[in-house]
């Protein structure tokens, strides 16, 4: 059964033009071609990069964002109550109404309180500065040491010039060893931040980066395999260049340099849209879209790549809405935090002390009814456990 499913994966209708099959991609005649053998080696360099990254992270970017003023946010902590760390841990992270007041009864607290002790409890996960600043330092690192090789490798490229060089001679393109690098690298980087998900800064987002990420690996892996090579660095040089200045406006966001943030995330809008929605578009896929026919005919690979990269095209869509709409409230001086962030006002609020709080929210009269809440609450819990006693004296008077 595997082998037949092995021997259907492989087909050569799939993967190849139908005037093609996996001999005319055997090293000979001089030439090498990439393989998917070689496609084992990105799991274990996904791991030297996580390593290399928790290095960077702790003896680099940390000291680095210390000097800039970027301090680790301090979250109040919460009282040990056995009630509402269950409900927090097995119910909801953020009760409604309705279960505010029955854990009010149960924890004997005010509504008020416990809104206080969920809002605190969610600021102990909320990931601080610190940690978006050193993530944000790694990929910055990252994108701009890519960024420079791929311009290092295909500086002197003709398809970096003329995108119908692209498929000249296909299939029978060597695999250059700048080639084998650029692609095991960022495939390797991609790997690393799909194991590294659920321990890195959640945002908004979060689903269309991870499948952003895993679509990226799928088309580099396709490419790789079929030799689409050429057109694969193509893809990787665009996607970087945005990166850079992204990466860099959030480190200038969190060190508090706002007129240098504005005017990079500025450059960076006008570079996205330029690199994602114009050249993307109508030079890399008017590329994969119409000059392979000119070669052989259509068949499942050249639909399917060309479904993956669409695939991207739609999530640069999305993201160049969320661009826009900072844009805009960057010109309009409104903006003050990534509209990808998973943020809220109690986000504010976790981080302040009770008087702060109450500081913040007193308009004359709400400070005093908090106080209300708080005498009515500890009452009725006094009522509560007293309730059995005054039960039992009423039983013995009755019986007199």
């Amino acid at each position: 059964m595997l082998d037949v499913l092995y021997e259907w994966f492989w087909w050569d209708r799939i993967w190849l033009p139908g005037n093609l099959t996996w001999t005319d991609l055997e090293d000979k005649e001089g030439r090498v071609y990439a393989k998917a053998s070689h496609l084992y080696v990105v799991i274990p360099y996904a791991f030297v990069f996580l390593f290399v990254r928790y290095i960077f992270e702790r003896w680099v970017a940390t000291p680095l964002a210390i000097h800039a003023g970027v301090k680790s946010r301090v979250n109040l902590k919460v009282d040990d109550n056995a009630i509402l760390k269950l409900y927090y841990a097995t119910r909801s992270r953020k009760p409604a109404q309705a279960d505010l007041d029955g854990l009010s009864k149960k924890s004997c607290l005010s509504v008020r309180q416990v809104e206080r002790w969920f809002r605190r409890r969610r600021g102990q996960d909320r990931p601080g500065v610190l940690k978006k600043f050193t993530e944000a330092s790694w990929r910055f690192v990252f994108y701009l040491a890519s960024s420079i090789g791929g311009l290092l490798a295909l500086y002197d490229k003709e398809w970096f010039y003329d995108t119908r060089a692209v498929w000249t001679a296909f299939p029978k393109q060597s695999l250059l060893e700048s080639q084998y690098w650029y692609y095991m690298l960022e495939m390797s980087f991609y790997v690393s931040l799909l194991f590294s998900v659920f321990s890195d800064v959640k945002r908004k987002d979060f689903r269309e980066q991870m499948v952003h990420h895993a679509a990226t690996l799928v088309l580099l892996s396709f490419s790789w395999c079929v030799n689409f090579i050429r057109v694969g660095t193509l893809v990787l040089l665009v996607h970087d260049a945005a990166d850079v200045l992204l990466e860099s406006a959030k480190l200038l966001n969190y060190a508090k340099m706002e007129k240098s943030c504005k005017l990079l995330f500025v450059l960076f809008a006008l570079v996205f849209i330029v690199t994602r929605l114009i050249i993307f578009p109508f030079w890399l896929i008017h590329c994969t879209w119409v000059y392979p026919l000119h070669h052989y005919p259509a068949f499942f690979g050249y639909y399917f790549f060309n479904a993956m990269l669409l695939l991207l095209l739609g999530l640069h869509l999305f993201w160049a809405l969320l661009i826009l709409a900072m844009l805009r409230k960057f010109i309009f001086g409104t903006l003050t935090r990534d509209e990808r962030s998973d943020h809220d006002e109690e986000e504010e609020e976790s981080s302040l002390s009770d008087g702060e709080v109450a500081a913040k929210n007193n308009n004359g009269c709400l400070g005093s009814l908090a106080s209300h809440e708080n005498i009515c609450a500890q009452r009725r819990c006094t009522e509560a456990s007293s309730g059995g006693g005054a039960t039992q004296r009423e039983d013995s008077l009755k019986a007199v």
